[in-house]
């Protein structure tokens, strides 16, 4: 077992990462301590080499099956992928590119699954650090002018962390991302079935499957068993 200090690890993402928090984040500003809710976009820059492969994973999950089984879907990245991702099973990102649904009347752009681009989720992510590390492209898009580019392109303004970068780069990039089995990422939070958009939710929040991995979003009580 290997402990990283949360300073440290903050310190070393700050510079990778400062510019893409004020499009990203909660508060007004670039604060530093947010730094941390975009460890994932740059592990790749502060692991040690030879740590190839990482899940992370936020706490409020429970577990119906063995995590080492998650770890086979890195076999299953299609060249160029970099990062394992599952769908976002609301419709935040409808509501966030509301703007740029406007203009481009038939982008799949926040459009619900299985033909649309509902955005991803991060509370279960496969990084790829080797892949992260060689593409070109995904380096990329860490600078701040792309990143710049991106936000005006999309009128993007968010306050996910990571999350908000990941879907709006699988926008524009989608060939960076292996898509996960909503079973892997099943998402419970029903906030926005209660804030406007009860007409479509189902759309986004329906998930086939046995369930793997619960995920207790927004404080959402998790099934027992």
């Amino acid at each position: 077992v290997t402990v990283h200090d949360v300073n440290e690890l903050t310190e070393k993402l700050f510079p990778i990462v400062e510019a893409m928090q004020k499009h990203f984040s909660a508060g007004s500003g670039t604060y530093y301590s947010d730094s941390i809710f975009f460890l994932s976009v740059a592990m790749h820059r502060i692991m040690p080499k030879e740590i190839t492969q990482i899940i992370q994973v936020d706490l409020d999950l429970k577990y119906k099956t063995n995590i080492r089984d998650l770890f086979d879907e890195f076999n299953n990245f299609p060249e160029g992928a970099v990062i394992g991702i599952a769908r976002e099973m609301q419709p935040v990102y409808r509501h966030t590119f509301w703007q740029y649904r406007r203009e481009n009347p038939q982008t799949k752009v926040g459009e619900p699954p299985p033909d649309g681009l509902p955005g991803f989720n991060s509370g279960v992510l496969l990084l790829n650090l080797e892949a992260m590390r060689q593409s070109k492209l995904y380096n990329q898009l860490l600078e701040p002018t792309i990143v710049q580019k991106l936000t005006e392109k999309y009128h993007f303004k968010g306050h996910l962390g990571d999350q908000d970068f990941f879907t709006m780069v699988g926008m524009e990039h989608p060939e960076l991302f292996h898509l996960l089995d909503c079973t892997w990422n099943r998402q419970l939070c029903t906030w926005w079935r209660d804030h406007g958009y009860s007409d479509v939710f189902e759309q986004y929040f329906q998930c086939e499957g046995e369930v793997k991995i619960y995920h207790g979003n927004c404080n959402t009580p998790i099934p027992e068993d």
